[in-house]
C-alpha cells in the first residue's frame, strides 16, 4: 500500500512554529503519514526580492523538522525550471517515486479561493486530495469546491503567525524568539538575517 504524503508548499521565509503546528496536526489527526515541507524557490505570485537564498530557507526547514520523524524538508523544486508551478512538481514527484507514495496537497482555506487560477488546477483536483486547514480570514465557501470529494477539511488550530510579521519584527529589533523553533532562531541570529 502506498504511503500517504502531504505536501506543504511554501517559501518558509522563515519557517515558524505555526507551520510546525499545522504540519504536525496534519500527520497526527488525518490519514497523512508524513508531511513534506516543499521549499519553493520562487512563487509566481510573490516578489522574489524579499526571499532569503533557497538553501538558507531549506536549511532552516531541516533544522526545524529534524526532531520530528514524520515531518521532512524537501528541495525537490530547486532543480525544476523557474518559475515553477505545482502541477510540474507533482508530475516530477510521480516520476521520481513511481507507485511509492500517494501525494496530497496541504493548504490554508483562504488559498482555495485562488485555486482556479493555478496552472492545470482541474488536473490537480482530479488526481490529488487537498487537505485544507482553517485561516483567521475565513472565506465564503467556494461553490465549485463545496463538498468536492477531493477536498478534505482538517480542523487544525488557527495560526495567526506569518513569516512577514516575523521578518518585520526582527528588522524592528523585537524579540520574536518564541515564534520560531530554537534551531531556526539560532540560525537567523548567527547569519544576521532580516535585520
Amino acid at each position: 500500500m502506498k504511503k500517504k504524503i502531504g505536501l506543504y508548499f511554501g517559501t518558509f521565509n522563515p519557517i515558524h512554529v505555526g507551520h510546525l503546528i499545522i504540519a504536525n496536526h496534519m500527520v497526527e489527526f488525518s490519514d497523512l503519514e508524513e508531511v513534506w515541507f516543499v521549499v519553493t524557490p520562487h512563487n509566481p505570485f510573490k516578489k522574489k526580492s524579499t526571499l532569503l537564498d533557497d538553501y538558507h530557507r531549506y536549511d532552516m526547514v531541516y533544522e526545524a523538522t529534524k526532531e520530528y520523524p514524520k515531518l521532512k524538508p524537501s528541495n525537490i523544486e530547486f532543480k525544476l525550471p523557474q518559475p515553477n508551478y505545482t502541477i510540474n512538481t507533482l508530475v516530477h514527484l510521480e516520476e521520481k517515486y513511481p507507485n511509492k507514495y500517494d501525494f496530497a496537497l496541504i493548504m490554508g482555506r483562504d488559498n482555495l479561493k485562488s485555486l482556479h487560477k493555478w496552472k492545470n488546477y482541474e488536473v490537480i483536483l482530479e488526481n490529488y486530495s487537498i487537505y485544507v486547514y482553517p485561516r483567521i480570514t475565513e472565506v465564503e465557501n467556494i461553490a465549485v469546491l463545496k463538498n468536492h470529494p477531493k477536498i478534505v477539511e482538517v480542523d487544525a488550530p488557527i495560526m495567526e503567525i506569518s513569516s512577514t510579521f516575523i521578518r518585520k519584527q526582527i528588522k524592528a529589533g523585537k524579540n520574536i524568539k518564541p515564534l520560531l523553533p530554537l534551531t531556526v532562531w539560532e540560525y537567523l541570529d548567527k547569519m544576521n538575517f532580516y535585520r
